[in-house]
Parts: structure tokens; sequence; C-alpha cells
């Protein structure tokens, strides 16, 4: 409950506080919310296969957000930023719904 109370308050005040990202930084949000629901997704699935730790969860959230940046960053650097943001979006993508039918599998037996 207080998962979600925090999303609640955090929906709230983003929608009042209308926070701008730097121009720096905007290249890389998309790449870090992909990186953070891949996460997500996998921390759900661990959580129903009974096999959830939360300093797990804590460390891949963490590393997805950063690899990927580096990644994109790294394809920035050598040129080819958008291939290599490209190549993380389908990586992730895959992890997500493999994750994803996980889930629907362990939810409706199906």
């Amino acid at each position: 409950m207080i998962a979600v109370l925090g999303l609640v308050v955090g929906v709230v005040a983003g929608l009042l506080v209308r926070p701008e990202v730097p121009a720096m930084v905007e290249p890389y949000l998309p790449i870090a919310v992909v990186a953070a629901l891949d996460a997500v997704f996998g921390g759900l699935r661990a959580m129903l296969d009974g096999i959830f730790d939360d300093k797990v969860f804590v460390v891949s959230f963490l590393s997805n957000v950063v690899v990927a940046a580096l990644i994109v960053f790294l394809g920035d650097k050598l040129g080819v930023g958008a291939q290599l943001s490209t190549g993380v979006v389908v990586v992730l993508g895959i992890r997500i719904f493999s994750n994803a039918a996980a889930i629907r599998r362990h939810i409706f037996r199906a």
C-alpha cells in the first residue's frame, strides 16, 4: 500500500510542479524509462515466482538505467547513438515482453 501511495503522490507532484528535463539529459530519458520498466517487470515476475529480493531489485533497477544510459552515451560519442538506442530498446523490449508473458502465465495459468 505504501508503494501505491508513493506512486500517487509522485504522479500528483509531477503534474503540479511540471519539472523540465535538461536538454543535455533529454536523449537518455526514454532509454532510462525503458530500462526501469524492464527492472519493474522483472521484479514483478520474481515476486510472483516467490524469489523476489528487494536488494536485487534495487541493484537491478539502478544498474539497468545506468548501463542503458552509458551505452547510449557511448553511441552518441561514436556517432551511432540512434543505432545503439534502437538496440537497447529492442533488447529491453524483448525482456519486458518475456517477463510480461511469464506474469500472464502465472496470473491466468495459461
